[in-house]
């Protein structure tokens, strides 16, 4: 199969984002499989000049955007053995930063209006174009108007991927016609709730809708996830599937990781014990033998932070220490900064995201704390696995798929169901019993670290689900 996936960013040309991390990722693992991959993107002004001295110049086009022609570039590159392709604009694209802007909502019509005049001018033809997210939505939507029964468009088929169903890319009706060049006569593959809703066009139009974990793809037909568009996707199960996203294992290798403070393994973990005592220095936490709880995330409530609130004293006095880095609402962010302060030697805090110093927590913490309310797939939680760092979690989204309780067996963490902070805390205190005996904390450590949660095996699961597709 040849499969084309499109993005609005993709590691390492751009990224804000998991998305990169995915569109940077996937293609790798599925053209090792034995299929063609391409990748095509935005040309931001974010493109490290390095990379772009790799590319060439295939040619230029217009595209139409409603009644305007807007100049479009497509630039080439290999990397990895991957196609890369790059819609070069520099109206649209040549900005400090990728989203945000007033005029987002024409600039990725543009974007996913190139994207399908593209193929007339490149040697790669997709079977598949797998798209992602709201600023690729309308790929679907102009493939069923405009371009499937175009000479060289029929075999195509489309997937569009929900990364985090919250991004929509809603905007008001006047779009439909001064923008998008939609007739009102098919407004309602796109309209919904009264606005112009990108992501419900595509969810309405591609050929496969794909989730990054098998049980985000059951919350979302739930009014409680769904954020809206639960109607909808409960009128389309039968396109539904959810696919569990992967994380780059020689990038995160313990065994080699060269930004920690000892490497170690599942055959030999003595390594992590000395990790643990350089972080202690490093933090400034009081010596000792003391569970140590990592919370690497951004400081905003779905992400669990209000149940962390309302017991974080609790756990501190139980003998447990913290490592705490993140960014994000002002409200979280003085109340760890309050806590570090309050408990010196047992609790620090740096706010931001410094790489070095996440891996580091990975590899030095005994546990890892991540209670979201939702999460559609969780990296943080297979990265902790990794580095024999335990996952507290909630049972929700690809936290549900990836952490096994310990009181069950064959646990590699410990989980809890309901949003509440004393369930929460149960797990905590669980997962500090566990800790203190030592043999059954070491066979926890090590099945964490043995746990497969590459990339080639989400990659085995995309191909089946591209090959069926291929056949309907």
């Amino acid at each position: 199969m040849n499969i084309l996936f499109a993005a609005s960013e993709a590691v390492p040309y751009a990224a804000s984002g998991g998305l990169a991390d995915v569109v940077g990722s996937l293609p790798k693992a599925i053209s090792a499989k034995g299929h063609s991959c391409a990748v095509v993107i935005p040309l931001y002004r974010a493109v490290p000049r390095e990379l772009r001295e790799d590319m060439q110049l295939i040619t230029n086009i217009t595209v139409d955007v409603s009644w305007r022609k807007q100049y479009c570039g497509i630039f080439y590159a290999e990397r990895d053995g991957i196609s890369y392709y790059f819609i070069d604009n520099e109206y649209y694209f040549d900005r400090d930063g990728l989203y945000g802007f007033y005029d987002d909502c024409e600039r990725f019509v543009f974007f996913d209006r190139a994207v399908l005049e593209m193929l007339k001018y490149i040697a790669f033809q997709p079977d598949i174009i797998s798209c992602n997210d709201w600023q690729t939505a309308l790929i679907p939507v102009y493939y069923r108007l405009y371009y499937k029964y175009q000479q060289g468009y029929g075999r195509i088929k489309t997937a569009f991927t929900i990364h985090n169903i919250e991004y929509q890319g809603k905007y008001g009706r006047e779009v439909l016609d001064e923008l998008m060049g939609i007739p009102s006569y098919n407004s309602g593959i796109l309209e919904y709730d009264g606005y112009i809703n990108m992501l419900k066009g595509a969810l309405e139009s591609a050929d496969k809708i794909i989730t990054v974990s098998p049980t985000y793809a059951g919350e979302l037909l739930d009014p409680w996830y769904g954020a809206g568009l639960d109607r909808i996707l409960r009128t389309k199960t039968d396109k539904l599937k959810g696919i569990l996203n992967g994380i780059d294992m020689d990038t995160f290798d313990p065994g080699k990781d060269p930004l920690i403070y000892s490497h170690f393994s599942k055959d030999d973990i003595s390594g992590k014990a000395d990790c643990k005592a350089e972080l202690i220095k490093e933090l400034d936490l009081d010596p000792g033998d003391e569970p140590i709880i990592g919370i690497v995330t951004r400081f905003v409530r779905h992400k669990g932070i209000d149940l962390i609130r309302s017991v974080f004293e609790e756990i501190v006095k139980s003998g447990m220490k913290f490592a705490v880095l993140g960014s994000g609402e002002r409200i979280y962010e003085e109340f760890f900064i309050e806590m570090g302060r309050r408990y010196p030697g047992k609790v620090s805090v740096t706010v931001g995201f410094i790489p070095e110093l996440s891996r580091k927590i990975y590899a030095g913490v005994d546990m890892f704390l991540m209670p979201s309310s939702s999460e559609p797939c969780g990296l943080a939680q297979m990265i902790a696995m990794r580095y024999g760092a335990a996952p507290i979690v909630r049972e929700t989204g690809g936290l549900k798929d990836t952490v096994r309780d310990n009181g069950g067996v064959n646990g590699n963490g410990f989980t809890f169901r309901t949003i509440n902070a004393d369930d929460m805390l149960d797990a905590v205190r669980r997962a500090k019993r566990d800790y203190e005996n030592k043999p059954r904390w070491e066979a926890l450590v090590k099945r964490a670290m043995s746990c497969d949660y590459s990339w080639s095996a989400s990659a085995d699961e995309y191909v089946r689900t591209f090959q069926e597709l291929m056949t309907e």
